[in-house]
């Protein structure tokens, strides 16, 4: 049980009060628990700002890269019933896969390729290390061609999962896999090797291996309309610099209010902050929630080492155009962020904790050491408009005893 000083908690709903006071973000809702249960909790703002719809804790949320960890569970629960090896190559089990190019020059529209020195692994998609990356990025002629084809962007895919992974395997890698980190549709492809080693969708393998157990029933793909009433909307800065939002999704017309199309591992969910709450504590607690065993003991402990290659952290070996946390002394476990040195990452955290955030600000982290959890909900993008993520950390922290 993490011992917390009572009159220093309410600090931490403060850090997200003040961005929602100062008309930056929409809403901030915020949770820490212990080993025994929630520690403190608190909901600010509104759902939806032009109507002025409260937040509350049972609010819907796009948490995008969250769903990540989730995918990464899922499909290490096949890993530990022998359905596959982490060297094993994708193709295995996604044959449109096989044969990558490395794209070495060229324009987007005549890019110069190399066969690969190898395929793919299951560990390379798992640890960002494939040589794939997101459309929405606009830094590279592979991030062009990605849009393209409407892979990795924030348009609403109107293909099947099979189908981006048919045009995934028409493009080149941006590096040789296994030699470098770049955040990207890796977890799409994750979702794709659960459907065919499960023959399940991945709503489907998700639901029996993950949600019902630990009773997750507000999260999935879509909102079901008896729900549609507790939804947010999605704002980003007004691009014309005046400090306001902008809403770019209105939550009564939102494409989530429908199943979609495209189940994006990668970043496709919905939850509420009490549902994501589940999965955390279940983290927390060594793989076990609910009273059921979700993942292993020693298969946890490995997934939240650091897996790059050679050791390396992400600053190191990442790209740094993009990422849900601050790279510097961070490594990358299979599905998770983990923290090697706290000094470096400019940080109060411990070693060993590990962590993942969303495209719309939200966030989550896991500290072993000290025995809590912290998950953070809002709805803005980017991610790293503000750097509330490394405020709330100082907050939770400093309300230790």
């Amino acid at each position: 049980m993490a011992n917390f000083d009572p009159s220093r908690l309410d600090r931490i709903g403060a850090v997200g009060r003040r961005y929602v006071d100062e008309g930056r973000m929409p809403n901030a809702i915020v949770q820490i628990a212990d080993r025994d249960g929630v520690v403190y909790s608190d909901a600010y703002g509104h759902a939806d700002v032009e109507t002025q719809k409260p937040v509350d804790m049972d609010t819907i949320f796009r948490i995008y890269s969250m769903t990540k960890p989730i995918t990464s569970i899922v499909l290490m629960q096949l890993f530990e019933e022998g359905r596959f090896l982490l060297e094993d190559p994708v193709e295995k089990f996604l044959p449109d896969l096989a044969n990558p190019q490395v794209m070495i020059g060229g324009s987007d529209q005549a890019p110069i390729t190399r066969p690969a020195m190898r395929s793919i692994t299951i560990r390379d998609l798992l640890t960002h290390a494939s040589g794939l990356t997101y459309g929405f990025f606009r830094q590279t002629p592979l991030d062009a061609r990605y849009r393209e084809q409407n892979l990795g962007d924030f348009v609403v895919a109107d293909y099947s999962l099979a189908e981006a992974i048919r045009r995934l395997g028409a493009q080149p890698l941006l590096f040789d896999p296994g030699t470098s980190w770049n955040y990207s549709m890796s977890t799409d492809v994750c979702g794709a090797v659960i459907e065919a080693i499960t023959g399940q969708t991945l709503a489907q393998a998700l639901s029996e291996r993950l949600f019902e157990p630990l009773e997750m029933f507000e999260t999935g793909f879509s909102v079901p309309e008896p729900a549609a009433d507790r939804f947010t909307s999605l704002y980003i800065p007004n691009p014309s610099g005046d400090g306001t939002m902008l809403r770019i999704d209105d939550y009564t017309s939102s494409a989530y209010l429908q199943p979609p199309a495209f189940l994006s591992g990668g970043g496709g969910l919905v939850s509420t902050i009490g549902d994501y709450q589940k999965f955390c504590s279940m983290l927390l607690a060594e793989g076990v929630g609910n009273g059921n065993r979700i993942i292993g003991r020693r298969t946890l402990e490995y997934m939240t080492l650091n897996h790059l290659p050679g050791g390396k952290l992400l600053n190191e070996l990442g790209q740094s155009l993009f990422a849900e946390v601050a790279m510097d002394g961070m490594g990358f476990g299979l599905g998770f962020s983990v923290v090697e040195d706290p000094a470096a990452n400019g940080n109060v955290c411990s070693p060993g904790e590990f962590a993942w955030g969303g495209a719309a600000s939200t966030a989550f982290w896991i500290d072993p050491v000290e025995g809590l959890t912290a998950i953070f909900m809002t709805q803005l993008l980017p991610s790293s408009t503000y750097p509330i993520r490394r405020e709330l950390r100082s907050a939770v922290y400093q309300a230790l005893g």
